[in-house]
């Protein structure tokens, strides 16, 4: 079992930046890829970034490929999304989540632990 926990979220102004955190419990966290999928008001969840358990492999969805970077800290059993050059269509309810593994995969199907999200807003 793994519980996840996110924080960072704000408000902030286009063009700014955000660092999101995910706080996972447990002792295997170094086995599992990481995601970050967000969901917009009345949009369908969609995936963000991915991480392969070792940190070494991430994959991007093309809307935020250049201005996002997802990493992570397995010693603090932590995944970050260091987001950059924030757009207001980037405004959505982020979520971290978690899988035994080592494809990366973005969909969110594919995941078996959520965190309970964090909200980003950015403003024009």
């Amino acid at each position: 079992q793994v519980q996840l926990v996110e924080s960072g979220g704000g408000l902030v102004q286009a063009g700014g930046s955000l660092r999101l955190s995910c706080a996972a419990s447990g002792r295997t966290f170094s086995s599992y890829i990481m995601g970050w999928f967000r969901q917009a008001p009345g949009a369908e969840r969609e995936f963000v970034a991915v991480i392969n358990p070792s940190g070494g492999r991430t994959s991007y969805a093309d809307s935020v490929k250049g201005r996002f970077t997802i990493s992570r800290d397995n010693a603090k059993n932590t995944v970050y999304l260091e987001m950059n050059s924030l757009k207001p269509e980037d405004t959505a309810v982020y979520y971290c989540a978690a899988r035994l593994g080592t494809i990366l995969f973005t969909q969110g199907g594919r995941y078996d632990y959520w965190g309970q999200g964090t909200q980003v807003t950015v403003s024009s």
